[in-house]
């Protein structure tokens, strides 16, 4: 049960008609809610239309006099009343009224001395226990108070004594600021001995005008505001809003929910849920909040002590909550806490959690000491049918050598367009493991006459890399001159592949392909990435051009420092770190200088060193 009173120093600024949005916006998502009319002087929950009981109930006037007259509290359930359910997920209404709307009502109000009733007659214990009880009879999600306005008797049970978080609602004007500055005073001050409780706050500017602040008064008055309220964050803005069906007290959220006033109150709704850790909204809100920040490297709205309480708060409250407890591992994943992660992903599936991320993170986490148990992981996560590509990848990383024929036929994979899966391959480029996984989706895709000529094509391309980094080089030759190609039919990237095909497979340098490659540099528009340099250095050096070599070499070395990532390196047929391709620069160096003894590591047994 998380309570919320909406609080406003002067009237006229819809207190009353925000919470019953709220309310109903509430009931909307499923919520079970407690409205309660605690502005006793002018009451007026019960003239909204959707929180009017079927009949005239008792409410809190009626409930402190029967307490005042018998020395017990009585029965809340006789002063409370179940509205019709709301919104598709069948959240619920109940109202507890200001009290019955008899003659004698505002006698009735007059004679509580509300004083009294705190100091002599145990008026505090009365309140807390109308919360148990609240929680006892109906256990609502929320309760929303509507309080009295000004320095009241019963201000403080309304904004100290009972919620959890505050609503203050205010016009910008100097008036409501002086007399918020001691109300919220006071609220924060509950956070000290002896109570100890921290109550949440919203600030909410209402009945703004909309006008063009050009003279920034509005701007002003909120830093004012800012200044002496001391805002954690900005403040929501309800804006006025000129139509006659204010008159008629309708409920925006539910009557007219694209109107630009329900979206207003639905971010009033969004920030009270997101401060209530018991809700799951809530609680998936403010993990994201959380590793937002942290990502970021944001400042942080509290301490981390108090962070950590906070999730571990969720953690308990949400203890069979799969997708909670799923937020919750990925956050402590990225925060370095492995063991943690691990355990909340275990419990997020074991919980319930369908997540194809909750499998993945569990078997990154699983890879490096239960390899069997991250390759089941991984291919549950690959028997989810359109995966995004990216997901895609990062399961097929981790499936071990000897699963990783089911990788090209999971349904992950083959849900993929042919181009989703040639850009799969063309990133699986780290691993022979990964080489061969892409020759594995690649194959079925070259031999598929179903597929347009320019899917084909791209299909083979990639295929020969794989062949190439596999080592497979004749096969890799195969595909490339099929039909009958010869070089000079090729463009720059088939020629220069075919010439290292030719050279990895025979052991001797082809010229004519490495020619057609200088040639058509010389004619293209060319590329400024390190592979294209790289690639350059040695089809200069075949040719007999040393010096072009080494300054491409150089050139390569530039545009690797400019990026500052790693790279596809030729000299491999691998995606390599950039240390790994400033080490293939260094033997294409001393190659081009007379070592004839470097050789392209992918000709090699070094091409996984």
């Amino acid at each position: 049960m998380y309570t919320t009173t909406f609080y406003s120093f002067k009237g006229g600024v819809g207190r009353s008609m925000a919470l019953a949005n709220s309310a109903v916006e509430l009931a909307k998502r499923g919520r079970r809610v407690l409205a309660v009319d605690f502005d006793l002087e002018a009451p007026g929950l019960d003239t909204f239309d959707i929180l009017r009981p079927p009949d005239d109930v008792p409410g809190i006037i009626d409930f402190v006099h029967e307490y005042l007259d018998s020395d017990r509290a009585p029965d809340v359930c006789r002063f409370m009343s179940r509205l019709s359910a709301v919104g598709d997920h069948q959240g619920e209404l109940w109202i507890m009224p200001s009290g019955a709307q008899r003659a004698t009502y505002a006698a009735d109000f007059n004679e509580i001395n509300w004083a009294d009733l705190y100091e002599k007659r145990d008026g505090y214990l009365l309140f807390e226990d109308l919360k148990a009880q609240w929680e006892l009879a109906i256990n609502p999600d929320y309760v929303l108070i509507d309080s009295r306005t000004g320095h009241t008797d019963t201000g403080g049970i309304c904004t100290r004594q009972l919620p959890d978080a505050v609503a203050i609602l205010f016009f910008p004007n100097e008036q409501n600021l002086r007399g918020l500055t001691k109300i919220v005073k006071d609220i924060r001050g509950e956070a000290s001995e002896p109570r100890k409780k921290e109550i949440d706050l919203h600030f909410v500017m209402s009945n703004v005008p909309d006008l063009d602040d050009e003279d920034r008064i509005l701007q002003t008055k909120m830093n004012a505001f800012r200044e002496q309220l001391n805002f954690v964050r900005e403040p929501m803005i309800v804006h006025r809003y000129d139509s006659l069906s204010l008159l008629n007290q309708v409920v925006f959220a539910r009557d007219r929910p694209r109107s630009r006033l329900a979206r207003e109150y639905r971010r009033l709704v969004r920030e009270i849920v997101g401060r209530n850790l018991a809700d799951r909204d809530g609680a998936l809100d403010y993990i994201k909040g959380v590793a937002e920040r942290w990502r970021r490297r944001g400042p942080m709205r509290e301490s981390p002590e108090k962070t950590n309480l906070k999730l571990q708060q969720i953690e308990e409250k949400h203890a069979t909550d799969g997708d909670v407890l799923f937020a919750l591992g990925a956050f402590f994943e990225n925060d370095g806490q492995q063991d943690r992660a691990a355990s909340l992903f275990n419990r997020a599936i074991d919980a319930g959690c369908e997540e194809p991320e909750a499998y993945l993170n569990r078997a990154r986490l699983r890879s490096g000491d239960d390899a069997k148990g991250a390759t089941d992981d991984a291919l549950r996560v690959l028997g989810t049918e359109n995966l995004p590509p990216p997901l895609v990848r990062e399961a097929a990383r981790l499936v071990s050598e000897a699963r990783v024929g089911d990788v090209a036929e999971s349904v992950a994979v083959t849900s993929l367009d042919a181009d989703g899966r040639v850009w799969l391959a063309n990133v699986l480029t780290e691993s022979r493991k990964e080489m061969r996984i892409g020759a594995s989706i690649l194959e079925p895709l070259v031999a598929d006459e179903k597929l347009s000529t320019e899917e084909r094509v791209a299909a083979t391309r990639a295929l020969v890399l794989c062949r190439m980094g596999l080592g497979e080089c004749a096969a890799a030759r195969r595909l490339l001159d099929r039909d009958g190609r010869v070089p000079a039919d090729m463009n720059i990237g088939d020629a220069f592949n075919y010439g290292m095909a030719t050279w990895g497979e025979k052991g001797e340098i082809d010229v004519e392909p490495f020619s057609r490659v200088i040639q058509l540099h010389a004619t293209g528009p060319g590329h400024d990435d390190a592979n294209y340099h790289q690639c350059m250095a040695i089809a200069n050096w075949v040719v007999g051009d040393g010096g072009m070599a080494l300054e491409s070499i150089q050139r390569a070395r530039d545009a690797l420092e400019m990026a500052r990532v790693g790279e596809f390196s030729c000299w491999r047929y691998r995606h390599v770190p950039a240390k790994d391709f400033l080490k293939d620069l260094d033997d294409m160096d001393a190659l081009i200088r007379g070592d004839l003894s470097r050789k392209p590591r992918f000709m090699t047994a070094r091409a996984d060193s």
